[in-house]
């Protein structure tokens, strides 16, 4: 089927208005359990215990970031590993595990047994297709392991075993690190968090909670081979390896501990980077997160902005609708694996036009914010996850606490009606039997809702995405078909 016409681009002035167009639909579930290494194996072969005694190839947190990278296939990235073991606290119980990215396969097919009310429309089955491990080919800083000593906790070297000359593994120990200010791309420890694909498809943007860092990597070695600078007012300068001692007293100014760079977005011509902080920096206040924008060419950070989070926590995602609209996925950390009910897990949409650069502003607070304009916000959300599960009959025990990953993926007709799909994800913590296993839903938002979408340059994809009953806009009454990725609009 071919494109649909052209929709006029969103006025910042409208963004502000309630939806009233048609409702986001729970197209599909699925869960990622396993691999052909075996149940909660992922492949990257490292079956050895870590100082943990928990298996090095453990597949979990995969929903920390997702992106969409042409065809079916998207990536995942884990976040810095299982920490719930407890071995040692005085590095927050992190671990040797080597950062990796996850390639995933997903397979959505039409649901031959669809009943509206009862069942979701489509089948969602994800299987992982490769585990690529990340590295650098210059050396990096790893802990000693004299931390413990005298503390009744012991504690070896940080250095990978699989390290190799010229292949330096990042790892999630949170004593991986040397001398002061936490933006030294030399420390071997690495939170990743969102991930995006370049244009070309033959790299990727990720972020990290430590630093804050914007590293890039060869998507088919795992090798970095660029640092992007971030903005010296989000790193902090008194290093630790816990979190007690990152935080307040021990800093006064940049990222809080584990909530650094966490959302990554690409627009869709490619050129811009656009990543956001969990939560408010220790110097701000009035839940003001900064956003960044970073220059691809340079490597430079261009622009800072203030978000003002309404009714989650934290922010765990951002996903391009355009050049200056975005989708932020903000979340309470309630629900499956906190042992309650979820709550916020609702994606918003913002826009970046005419928002006061903030990259100069010390500190962000309602009096300095004053004759400031912040990050234009929807006054309700585009989609409510947890409304919208509820009503497939998913309870919001059963919700995951930490929804975090999102990404568009290819657009679909569904009873007539043209659909952007937003794949979301979670971070299960390496706990399936507490928090669940990897899930990932798939929902589609209608384009009324998005009227200024730009489809992002992605790789042209060799085989069919959809298959099945509905494919390409057969049989187009109750179920539908796929429409692709790769224009710079609606046409």
């Amino acid at each position: 089927m071919n494109k649909t016409l052209l929709l006029p681009t969103l006025m910042a002035s409208a963004l502000l208005a309630p939806m009233t167009h048609a409702s986001p639909v729970l197209f599909a579930t699925g869960t990622l359990t396993q691999s052909t290494a075996g149940p909660n194996a992922d492949l990257s072969g490292l079956t050895a215990p870590m100082e943990n005694g928990v298996r090095g190839d453990l597949l979990g947190g995969i929903g920390s970031g997702l992106a969409y990278a042409g065809g079916n296939t998207f990536i995942a990235t884990p976040d810095r590993g299982p920490n719930a073991t407890v071995y040692n606290p005085l590095v927050d119980n992190t671990s040797s595990y080597i950062d990796r990215f996850q390639t995933i396969g997903m397979g959505l097919v039409v649901n031959p047994n669809y009943v509206a009310g009862v069942n979701q429309p489509y089948l969602l089955n994800p299987v992982l297709n490769a585990t690529t491990l990340m590295w650098s080919a210059t050396p990096l800083n790893y802990g000693d392991g004299s931390l413990g000593t005298g503390s009744g906790y012991t504690l070896g070297s940080g250095v990978p075993s699989q390290n190799s000359p010229g292949v330096n593994y990042f790892t999630g120990r949170s004593d991986n690190f040397a001398g002061t200010g936490s933006t030294n791309a030399a420390n071997a420890r690495f939170d990743p968090e969102a991930v995006r694909v370049s244009p070309d498809g033959r790299s990727l943007f990720v972020s990290d909670e430590y630093g804050p860092y914007v590293y890039q990597f060869d998507r088919a070695t795992g090798e970095r081979i660029r640092t992007f600078a971030v903005p010296g007012n989000l790193a902090v300068a008194t290093l630790g390896p816990t979190t007690a001692a990152e935080d307040a007293p021990n800093n006064s100014s940049g990222r809080v501990a584990n909530k650094g760079m966490e959302g990554l977005a690409i627009t869709p011509d490619g050129k811009t980077l656009v990543g956001i902080v969990q939560a408010a920096a220790l110097q701000d206040k009035n839940k003001y997160l900064r956003i960044v924008t970073f220059d691809i060419v340079s490597g430079q950070a261009t622009h800072e902005y203030a978000y003002q989070l309404t009714t989650g926590s934290g922010v765990s995602d951002l996903v391009a609708v355009n050049d200056h609209e975005f989708l932020v996925d903000e979340r309470d950390g309630k629900g499956l694996g906190d042992g309650s009910a979820a709550v916020i897990k609702q994606v918003f949409k913002i826009d970046i036009t005419g928002a006061t650069d903030v990259m100069n502003e010390p500190v962000l607070s309602n009096l300095t914010m004053v004759g400031k304009t912040v990050v234009a916000k929807s006054a309700l959300p585009v989609v409510d996850l947890v409304t919208l599960l509820n009503a497939a009959g998913i309870a919001s025990t059963a919700i995951p606490a930490k929804i975090e990953g999102l990404a568009f993926g290819p657009d679909l007709v569904f009873d007539a009606t043209d659909y952007h799909t937003l794949f979301i994800a979670n971070d299960n913590d390496f706990l399936p039997t507490e928090a669940g296993p990897n899930q990932f839903y798939v929902v589609g938002i209608p384009f009324s809702d998005l009227p200024g979408y730009q489809e992002q340059l992605v790789p042209a994809a060799p085989t069919l995405w959809l298959i099945g009953a509905g494919l390409l806009g057969l049989g187009r009454g109750v179920h539908g078909g796929l429409r692709r990725r790769g224009g710079k609009g609606h046409e």
